[in-house]
């Protein structure tokens, strides 16, 4: 997870708020298009139609100037660029600047199309930063304010007055500010809730793509050592012959022939994994579940806790099942666990149960447990029980150290979700502290069938 954190801090991974590069300049020109067609079409059927007195020729005006920034920008910039956050607040504050000129004209307040001002401020609220969004907004608000007492006639009959109650205005002046702050507030809120997840989404397949390198790169060093033992054992004993001496010229001719053929082969094993490292032997593809389950405590044994293994069958003889080695399971597993062994005082206790129908792996350290103010929101990004800056067991983090940014639980839960598990975070049911972690796969899910020939990859695999 340290080259993670360095991804992070780097920008390869974006945190959530980062909004530079966000909206694409075509975005803006077609919502603008779609605004001026609405603006055009409402003014001459007023005009046209309904034979209200307006200035005709303002209108048009106000109209053609949008129009005209959108044939500039057009015409200047590449469609598919994607703007900087400072220019995408300038469009939206001349969309704005636009649409109050326009309301100005046509009554103000007074014109229902005042609505219109929620448009590019909650666009904002989704796209730009709180800083962006907040200053459009109280443009908005100083825009509202002043339609509400300075402008012309609202656009009547000829020959008929209209004239609103104060009160009636006052009352749409302050809908209107509570409508945009509202509306600006949910819309950031949910932006935010999802940028977040995205950003957490990238790190989990930026794991699992290295998980996965990990992992072939482990099941051809294993293939390569188990197919390359017996020559290299022959081409050894062959050796040792020759260094003795004693030999005729031919048996020493057939003893180098020998040394060559078993050469030749190493050669060709070599070749044969290089080109195909997913048809290496079976065997190192799967794996009993207590031996998985050992490899994967395996990095973690050093730390000063003990570790403690049980795996305990339904029925009594029942064969212990052997489970797809799949890179998405070991990071999983092994991140629930190094994260148990961090906050564990003396003990970590690792418990698996098999069943006909299901295998259940449970994690339990006699550490604090979680606080209950995080308890409900962990496994979701960016929610951690270990403080910013804090390695582990709350020691000054390093440099690349990755405690404290909170995406350990949600990699972890999501990779192993992946597989068909059901992850369920609690702190223990018994009167001693410490948190427990229970993670559940019906059995077809993870387990090697043994039908499944050795290059036939495990069911469900993910491929980044």
């Amino acid at each position: 997870m340290r080259w993670l954190r360095r991804d992070f801090l780097a920008g390869r991974i974006g945190p959530a708020g980062d909004a530079s590069g966000r909206v694409r300049l075509q975005t803006l020109v077609i919502l603008r298009w779609l605004a001026i067609a609405g603006q055009l079409t409402a003014v001459l059927f007023a005009n046209l139609v309904m034979d209200f007195p307006l200035p005709l020729g303002l209108c048009l005006t106000v109209i053609a100037a949008s129009a005209w920034l959108n044939v500039f920008l057009t015409l200047r910039y590449r469609s598919t660029m994607r703007l900087p956050e400072w220019q995408a607040a300038v469009y939206f504050a001349i969309d704005l600047m636009q649409l109050a000129v326009l309301l100005f004209l046509t009554g103000g307040l007074q014109n229902p199309f005042a609505l219109l001002f929620m448009a590019p401020v909650t666009i904002s609220a989704t796209t730009l930063s709180l800083r962006s969004t907040g200053l459009l907004l109280m443009q908005a608000f100083v825009y509202v304010t002043l339609l509400a007492w300075f402008h012309l006639p609202l656009p009547w009959y000829p020959g008929e007055e209209v004239g609103l109650p104060p009160l009636f205005v006052t009352g749409h002046w302050i809908a209107l500010l509570l409508g945009l702050g509202f509306i600006a507030a949910y819309a950031w809120r949910i932006s935010q809730e999802s940028r977040r997840m995205s950003a957490a989404l990238s790190a989990t397949q930026a794991v699992l793509a290295r998980a996965q390198r990990l992992s072939a790169l482990d099941g051809l060093a294993a293939a390569a050592a188990h197919e390359l033992g017996t020559p290299l054992g022959t081409i050894s004993l062959v050796s040792k012959e020759l260094m003795r001496g004693g030999m005729s010229e031919a048996e020493m001719k057939e003893d180098l022939a020998l040394l060559n053929s078993q050469a030749e082969r190493c050669k060709e094993i070599l070749s044969r994994l290089s080109r195909r490292p997913e048809d290496g032997d079976a065997i190192y593809s799967r794996l009993p579940l207590k031996a998985l389950l050992d490899e994967v405590t395996r990095p973690h044994r050093d730390m000063d806790v003990a570790f403690r293994m049980d795996v305990v069958a339904a029925e009594d003889g029942a064969t212990e099942p052997e489970i797809w080695r799949r890179p998405e399971m070991l990071y999983g597993l092994g991140n629930f666990i190094e994260n148990a062994a961090d906050f564990a005082r003396t003990e970590v206790s690792i418990s698996a149960y098999y069943d006909p129908n299901r295998i259940v792996v449970t994690i339990t350290d006699d550490g604090p447990g979680f606080a209950a103010d995080v308890l409900e929101r962990l496994g979701e990004p960016y929610v951690t029980t270990r403080p910013r800056g804090k390695g582990k067991r709350g020691t000054p983090a390093s440099d690349d150290a990755h405690e404290g940014m909170g995406l350990g639980f949600f990699i972890g839960k999501t990779l192993l979700e992946r597989t068909g598990a059901t992850v369920e975070i609690a702190n223990r049911r018994d009167a001693r502290p410490g948190a427990q972690l229970t993670i559940t796969w019906p059995r077809r899910a993870i387990e090697a069938d043994p039908v499944f020939p050795a290059s036939t990859p495990p069911p469900g695999n993910v491929s980044v």
